[in-house]
């Protein structure tokens, strides 16, 4: 498919056919660069860790965090200095 670059204020752009968005799961957002001679558009990639906080306050919440062999220390831990 061939389409036109328009200007959009001061950037320029392409319009995306409804179809090719949805047939690909775009949104709101993508991730661009350039690869050899093409501009590749991404979903973008979920951040690292996200989710985390808020799964490890439910597992806490849940009581899903407590010790399975519970606390137990080396014998000669009180010989230790701090």
């Amino acid at each position: 498919m061939k389409t036109t670059i328009r200007k959009m204020g001061n950037s320029q752009g392409v319009l995306i056919p409804k179809p090719f968005l949805a047939q690909l799961g775009l949104e709101k957002e993508v991730e661009m660069e350039v690869e050899n001679d093409a501009i590749v558009l991404r979903r973008p990639r979920s951040k690292a860790r996200h989710g985390w906080a808020e799964a490890s306050k439910s597992i806490s919440q849940s009581g899903g965090d407590r010790l399975i062999m519970g606390e137990f220390g080396n014998g000669e831990d009180s010989e230790l200095e701090w």
